[in-house]
């Protein structure tokens, strides 16, 4: 698997996150959506692929999927849980779409690992030695990622950049609205 700094495709990745905010407003979705995954945090390793991440509020989420369904094609079905939906999201890098009610397992999990990524270069350099130590296409490299991420959700609540320190991500009543158009 070829695998690049995060850096690389930081201008390619904002460019997506904003075209997908326009086009979820015009929708008249209401949400935030973040930038998530590798290309999110400065010296990550990542594949080039934007990870995008849709928290909406927990009593939307059914209606906000049923729509996002219409639009998008949906990935990994296999995946899908009651707080997890998941799509392919057309852009110029491969992209894809979490949607997940904020506050829910699945919407702690991204924003609570990736918070912490991005605050603790030791972290950080175990996941890319985590990546880089995985083979293309390998099932282990899928099962040895979430059991880092499940390692770093037992970390959050003592790490100085989690729930220990002066700020949290994750909040549930922080949903920034990303629309509807007007």
């Amino acid at each position: 698997m070829l695998l690049r700094p995060a850096e690389e495709f930081r201008d390619q990745a904002a460019t997506i996150v904003t075209a997908e905010r326009d086009r979820l407003r015009a929708l008249g979705v209401v949400g935030e959506l973040v930038l998530t995954g590798g290309s999110s945090v400065a010296g990550a390793l990542t594949r080039g692929d934007v990870d995008l991440h849709l928290r909406v509020r927990p009593a939307a989420f059914a209606g906000v999927v049923a729509l996002l369904r219409r639009t998008y094609v949906v990935v990994h079905p296999e995946i899908w849980a009651p707080t997890l939906a998941t799509f392919a999201v057309p852009a110029a890098l491969p992209a894809g779409m979490a949607v997940t009610p904020a506050g829910s397992e699945h919407d702690l999990r991204f924003t609570r690992t990736w918070q912490l990524l991005a605050a603790d270069p030791a972290l950080l350099d175990a996941y890319n030695e985590a990546k880089l130590a995985a083979g293309e296409g390998d099932r282990g490299y899928e099962d040895g990622k979430s059991a880092f991420f499940d390692q770093l959700l037992r970390l959050w609540p003592t790490h100085p950049a989690g729930a220990a320190g002066p700020r949290s991500a994750g909040n549930p009543d922080r949903v920034t609205d990303t629309g509807p158009a007007g």
